[in-house]
């Protein structure tokens, strides 16, 4: 019987897949344009090649990840303030099983509650024009956006000086709410949490 890879397995092999394509030990020779005469004008094709070779092993990846159902799911830990909160997340470059959805449904509540918890008396800016741009919202219309959303993602940057939490509000499939490519089926919207007067820089 063959051996399955594991979760951490997988991020392994993909890291080290990525850096041989980013340093030219892998390409996709098939691949010369993205197809967008803007992004082609440029980007060399060798840096195209590279990067295509790359998708197409990571495809081949969720393939198996999906055939041999290895979670996606990796467990994180963020502290602010204080308190500190576990969770699940679908790392960024695996595939979330249906089960992992489960997973991260379930996890939604205990999330929100340290989001609250650890923003109160923040300034709350909504990430609008692909992150290019902030709105500022009050609390209530995060609750809004919560109670829409399947499942929830955190992260934290900074330190007491200048401290920015966001709050990731998804549904659909992770791997698709990311740079909205399964729009509109999977989606996310991006809540920035502030020190009062400051304003969000991720």
């Amino acid at each position: 019987m063959s051996k399955v890879y594991s979760t951490q397995e997988l991020i392994k092999i993909l890291a080290d897949e990525r850096r041989a394509c980013m340093s030219g030990q892998r390409f996709n020779l098939t691949a010369s344009v993205s197809g967008n005469p803007l992004i082609d004008r440029f980007v060399k094709p060798d840096g195209i090649q590279k990067f295509s070779a790359y998708q197409d092993f990571k495809a081949t990846v969720h393939s198996y990840q999906r055939q041999n159902q290895i979670s996606g799911i990796v467990w994180q830990q963020l502290k602010i303030k204080g308190e500190t909160l576990h969770y699940p997340a679908v790392h960024d470059q695996l595939v979330a099983l249906p089960s992992d959805l489960e997973i991260l449904k379930a996890a939604k509540a205990s999330i929100l509650e340290f989001w609250h918890s650890t923003t109160r008396n923040m300034d709350l800016y909504l990430s609008i024009n692909n992150s290019k741009d902030y709105r500022q919202i009050q609390s209530t219309y995060v609750s809004k956006l919560a109670y829409r959303s399947e499942w929830v993602n955190l992260s934290g940057h900074g330190k007491a000086d200048f401290l920015e939490i966001i709050l990731q509000l998804g549904w659909g499939k992770p791997e698709e709410a990311f740079y909205k490519r399964g729009w509109p089926t999977s989606g996310s919207e991006h809540i920035h949490a502030v020190n009062p007067g400051k304003y969000p820089i991720c």
